[in-house]
């Protein structure tokens, strides 16, 4: 039965199609991999998080399923009521053992996270500094506390220095990417860091994309420059290199007890269930034991990279496997991707509002699974698409 007080979607839909901003979904199958099926073909994946190929990873799958038949399919409720299983506390004492923390909790996502814990350390009567470029859940976290959000330019410690010097709020909440997902460059922690000693701030570092990517250990960016000391608040994921789902912040014992008190977005959700905890489980075990994954990786970056570079694409900041192949115009994004599909290769546009107007890009991500040969093979395929794009796609 048609509701004709919904009649307005149907116009926003239309509006979105002419612009080259309607988002559909696109299932892949049959998992996670280098290589992935999409509408009955076989694709290299360059668009996923899966940053050590551990998602497809027979290990973890086993110890998903070993999690669910010994502690249940799903937990039952939240934790603070009738849910706290046993591996979640397991889970939670290695997530502390890896990045060396006094404690850490888990929440159901990143975007759980970040969307919960700004509002327990900052308030009305406070500030939150944010990164132009941090991700959507950071931002929608500093709304959500209520603190005055303050906005500074991209990677900017000087203007963010400033902006601390001038303001009057009884607390000062610095948030960050330490790897930025839509550009793979890295924060300039150790600038933010002395800005916020200056000032009496807070830090919160997301390393959602750093984690099992960089670090002596696979700990993320502030164990790679040796700033962990001076990170007050780590967040970091489990759904990305490490293959499962979930998040997390580790930090000190206090702070845990308060996160878990007062964190609405850990107190009113039900708790993970077993099988993302085993898997999350096993894959620190791989992270910790073969770091020639995280190595293999490195290499393929530095190959990415460079053919990039060649190409003429500004991707010398990247420290990541994430790289921007910024096209400008959403056609222009659309039909690259498209085309590079026709010749084999899965990559997704990415468009406003996760990029801002006029970067529209492909944003291509590697795997430990990848080979060389494969980065070869689309750098000219994407030769030939750029070169046949009709006018009607280079705005």
């Amino acid at each position: 039965m048609a509701h004709p007080t919904l009649d307005w979607i149907d116009r926003e839909l239309a509006r979105l199609s002419d612009a080259g901003l309607r988002r559909a979904l696109e299932p892949i199958g049959p998992r996670q991999g280098a290589e992935v099926e999409v509408r009955g073909r076989r694709l290299v994946n360059l668009c996923s998080n899966d940053y050590l190929g551990l998602a497809g990873d027979e290990r973890v799958m086993k110890a998903a399923a070993e999690a669910a038949l010994a502690e249940g399919a799903g937990s039952g409720a939240s934790r603070l009521v009738a849910g706290d299983l046993p591996i979640h506390g397991r889970l939670e004492i290695a997530l502390a053992g890896l990045h060396r923390a006094e404690a850490a909790l888990l929440f159901n996502s990143g975007y759980h996270a970040n969307a919960g814990v700004p509002a327990v350390l900052v308030g009305r009567e406070d500030a939150v500094f944010s990164d132009e470029l941090n991700h959507a859940s950071i931002i929608d976290g500093g709304l959500l506390s209520r603190a005055d959000l303050q906005r500074y330019r991209h990677g900017d410690a000087e203007e963010l220095s400033g902006l601390l010097a001038r303001s009057t709020a009884r607390r000062k909440l610095v948030i960050t990417d330490a790897v930025f997902s839509m550009d793979g460059d890295a924060a300039p922690l150790a600038d933010l860091a002395d800005a916020c000693q200056r000032h009496g701030a807070m830090l919160y570092v997301d390393e959602a994309h750093a984690v099992g990517v960089l670090g002596p250990t696979g700990a993320g960016l502030a164990e790679q420059l040796g700033l962990k000391h001076r990170v007050d608040v780590e967040m970091g994921t489990l759904g990305k290199a490490l293959g499962a789902f979930g998040a997390y912040v580790a930090g000190q014992a206090r702070l845990r007890e308060l996160l878990l008190t007062r964190a609405r977005t850990f107190v009113f959700t039900t708790a993970l269930p077993p099988a993302a905890c085993g898997a999350a489980l096993r894959a620190l075990e791989i992270v910790r034991t073969e770091p020639a994954r995280r190595e293999r990786l490195h290499a393929l970056i530095a190959h990415m990279r460079a053919g990039l570079q060649a190409r003429g694409f500004d991707v010398s900041r990247v420290v990541s496997p994430i790289f921007p192949v910024v096209l400008g115009s959403e056609a222009r994004a659309l039909a690259t991707a498209a085309g590079l599909r026709e010749r084999g290769f899965y990559v997704r546009a990415i468009r406003p509002p996760t990029v801002p107007r006029g970067t529209s890009r492909l944003r291509v991500a590697l795997t430990a699974g990848h080979q060389p040969a494969q980065l070869d093979a689309f750098l000219g395929a994407l030769d030939e698409v750029l070169a046949g794009l009709p006018l009607s796609a280079a705005g």
